[in-house]
């Protein structure tokens, strides 16, 4: 059991449905209302390649005009990536009366999803089926979630007659697990269309539950690591598949692969990871907690450093990772490959330039005859100082629902589009209303789902958080 928060009877006693919970328990008019809507998100296959965004951004915009929001304030902004597919931003602009004298706040999810091919899957990735408290399809934990929350809260507030003291701005991207294109056009082709004081980003952050379901922290994220994809390739004059040579371009790929595999960037840790590490080393049981304890008073500590390494969820913000995701080679089954090609994703612990990482690879990889391209330009940007306004807003909604939880700020291993609100000055947090489990995190992976009850709960999670922020009076 955690060593903190309240027990089991006491979340009972707050009408806090644990994982065995039913969406048949949540019979509220905004609860059904966002299911609906979850259901048919879920539905939409918007991954890259099947041009469904721009269809959900209409379905979203319809849904808003329906909800009593004016044309003026819906924005569907059209885009096409360098693929050459048609994708699509959504942003809606909720009124406020201006009594805040402040910029808006920018809320941000993105429509787009990885790909699930339904044979690998145990139920179909694009419907979505409620088993054993959970929810589960493809985007239920990244990001169609955030897609249902903030479009409901938008709905129910409108609905409620409730007028903000500044505007509140949605912003749905629509290539975010690809090139993060619609979110750099936003931020500046379309800058007037988002322009705020902060970000709030479903796609990050969020409760952290042991494995009793009970909630130990909230996380609020508040860097992240840099992004950057680089294609390895091996080439040689090939020939017939029975005459085979010595330099064979895929057994050479395999073997550049097989020493990259068995590499370890340098340990490295900065005030948010340190932080994160003691935090949470107070609030998680066992072998995990102690190693967090020893990695935040050393660093170097190998064993806390082989503990955590075992730990997906955690090896993240301990180094630099670079790990191969796909693989291309040869031409025909009779032919000796000309070229064998992997592709290899790095997510570069902040302040480490990617040529360093580059030249790493290089060297270990230990074939001179390597390429190495570089995908696309890596950005790398700023962690965003705390503000009081919103530590207080999300710390208060988590309470609200868990118990008196620790708000813990993070850096996240993976990207999101909050790195380009930051580049663009904008300070941007991570703050989903989501509660759950380590080992339920399977985002872009097998079998994704969020638990039943932290759904319903993220919805008021979400009404408390705007209520309470576009409340505020000037000073």
């Amino acid at each position: 059991m955690r060593k903190i928060v309240g027990t089991l009877v006491g979340l009972l006693a707050m009408g806090t449905v644990l994982a065995q919970g039913h969406s048949s328990s949540y019979t509220k008019d905004y609860q059904r209302e966002a299911l609906a809507m979850f259901r048919d998100l879920v539905a939409m296959r918007t991954a890259a390649g099947h041009t469904k965004v721009p269809g959900m951004a209409a379905y979203l915009a319809d849904r808003f005009r329906q909800g009593g929001f004016d044309d003026e304030d819906i924005h569907i902004i059209p885009h096409t990536v360098e693929s050459g597919e048609a994708v699509a931003s959504l942003v809606v602009r909720y009124r406020g009366n201006g009594l805040a004298n402040k910029k808006p706040i920018l809320l941000l999810a993105h429509m787009d999803v990885v790909d699930a091919i339904r044979s690998d899957w145990e139920r179909d990735p694009f419907t979505l089926i409620e088993d054993d408290g959970f929810f589960f399809g493809r985007g239920t934990l990244d990001n169609k979630t955030g897609i249902a929350m903030l479009t409901t809260t938008f709905l129910r507030l409108q609905r409620e007659g409730f007028t903000p003291t500044r505007d509140l701005i949605i912003a749905f991207t629509g290539d975010e697990e690809t090139t993060m294109e619609t979110i750099r056009s936003l931020v500046t082709e379309h800058r007037a269309l988002v322009d705020a004081e902060f970000v709030l980003n479903t796609d990050a952050g969020g409760g952290y539950r042991d494995h009793d379901h009970d909630a130990v922290a909230y996380l609020l994220q508040a860097a992240e690591k840099t992004y950057i994809t680089y294609e390895l390739t091996i080439r040689n004059p090939g020939g017939h598949s029975s005459r085979p040579r010595a330099d064979n371009a895929i057994y050479e790929l395999a073997t550049v692969l097989k020493n990259i595999e068995a590499y370890r960037f340098p340990i490295r840790v900065n005030e948010v990871s340190k932080g994160y590490f003691r935090e949470m080393s107070s609030l998680v049981d066992g072998e995990l907690g102690e190693a967090m304890a020893a990695f935040a008073q050393n660093p170097g500590d190998e064993d806390a450093q082989a503990v955590l390494e075992a730990h997906p969820g955690e090896v993240g913000a301990t180094r630099t990772t670079c790990i191969a995701t796909m693989l291309a080679a040869g031409h025909a089954e009779n032919a000796l490959p000309q070229t064998a090609t992997a592709t290899v994703n790095c997510r570069i612990f902040p302040g480490i330039p990617e040529a360093d990482v580059r030249a790493q690879l290089a060297q270990v990889a230990g074939n001179p005859e390597l390429e190495i391209r570089v995908v696309y330009e890596p950005m790398e940007g700023p962690m965003s100082s705390l503000r009081e306004d919103v530590t207080s807003a999300v710390s208060d909604a988590a309470n609200a629902f868990y118990g008196t939880v620790p708000l813990v700020p993070y850096m996240e291993a993976g990207a999101t589009d909050s790195l380009h609100t930051r580049l663009a000055g904008m300070p941007s947090y991570g703050v989903s209303g989501l509660f759950m489990r380590q080992e339920d995190m399977f985002a872009h992976g097998l079998n994704e789902r969020v638990p039943v009850d932290s759904f319903f709960n993220a919805l008021d999670y979400w009404h408390q958080v705007l209520t309470e922020l576009g409340s505020e009076q000037a000073r």
